[in-house]
């Protein structure tokens, strides 16, 4: 029964798999979008134009949407500003204003000197909230985002007025360390064999609706090998704690909300309930038949939980 829903599962991604793997070239920087929406219209990431933050640690792609107290989304491992679904942000942005960015070495975002290390990606968002002037802001991780979002909250306090991690592991070489074959299937070129390590075997329409909702930017991209490589070794840096800033979970001041689906494949619930009790004053959200993306597969539960966690 298991080999016949995956198989059920490859054959509805395969056009759409394609579709992505012709349409986006890893690490090419994308066409400026048309302008946003005219004022008082709803919000549409897809037409907000990608801007450059000149920065004190180099340049920073980005895209803003909506209107409200903002909140910054930061993106995970591979990916660009184009992996966030434009439902997902156009959702958020109905009371936000919605800042997304490129992690660096991405798009128009400068690389940082090496190695590449999560607290070196931690410096260069706060750099960016500073050329932005946020001020404290609320911030959501995903996956490699939720460990930039953690370093961000212990190194730059007065900027994280909330902090939202999904998906993601505590840097204190405590956490359970990712599967081999999960790790390899989220580096794969192949789209398909990613989309099957973010959604569980039985959710072939979230999966679905994923891939058609990032291939609505134009000139679809993401990060190149070369910086896939700096991030896999960041990651196992935080992993193993030796990034100083993962050390310091314990001094996150930040209310802070963890989710997590239940049968993620490169995230085992173990490590979010560690991380859960090693932030002071961290609430622990686990959805049922949920994987690595479970802000998106359950977004009609997880949005209206984050909203609640903000207000």
């Amino acid at each position: 029964m298991m080999k016949a829903t995956k198989a059920r599962v490859a054959s509805r991604l395969a056009a759409s798999a394609a579709a992505l793997a012709i349409l986006g070239a890893a690490g090419t920087v994308p066409a400026v979008a048309s302008p946003g929406t005219s004022a008082g219209g709803p919000p549409d990431i897809v037409a907000a134009p990608t801007l450059t933050a000149k920065t004190h640690d180099g340049d920073v792609g980005y895209r803003e949407v909506g209107r409200g107290s903002p909140i910054l989304l930061i993106m995970g491992f591979g990916g660009s500003m184009d992996n966030w679904p434009p439902s997902f942000v156009d959702a958020l942005a109905a009371r936000h204003s919605v800042v997304v960015f490129d992690n660096a070495g991405i798009g128009g975002t400068a690389p940082v000197p090496s190695p590449l290390s999560v607290s070196a990606m931690a410096r260069q968002a706060s750099a960016l909230l500073d050329a932005l002037h946020l001020g404290r802001t609320a911030v959501l991780g995903w996956s490699m985002g939720g460990m930039i979002a953690q370093a961000l909250a212990v190194t730059h306090p007065d900027q994280v007025s909330r902090l939202i991690l999904t998906s993601t592991q505590a840097g204190t070489g405590a956490s359970l360390p990712i599967p081999p074959a999960a790790a390899a299937a989220l580096a794969s070129s192949n789209p398909a064999t990613v989309l099957s390590v973010l959604f569980p075997s039985d959710q072939a329409a979230a999966a679905q609706a994923y891939l058609t909702g990032i291939l609505q930017y134009q000139g679809y991209y993401g990060a190149s090998e070369a910086v896939k490589d700096q991030q896999t070794a960041a990651i196992q840096q935080w992993m193993t704690g030796q990034d100083p800033a993962g050390r310091r979970l314990s001094r996150i001041q930040a209310p802070t909300l963890v989710a997590d689906g239940t049968l993620d494949q490169l995230n085992p619930v173990q490590n979010d309930q560690l991380l859960a009790r090693g932030i002071p004053c961290a609430h622990l959200l686990l959805y049922p038949d949920a994987g690595h993306a479970v802000l998106f597969q359950d977004a009609e539960q997880f949005i209206p939980a984050v909203e609640r966690f903000l207000s």
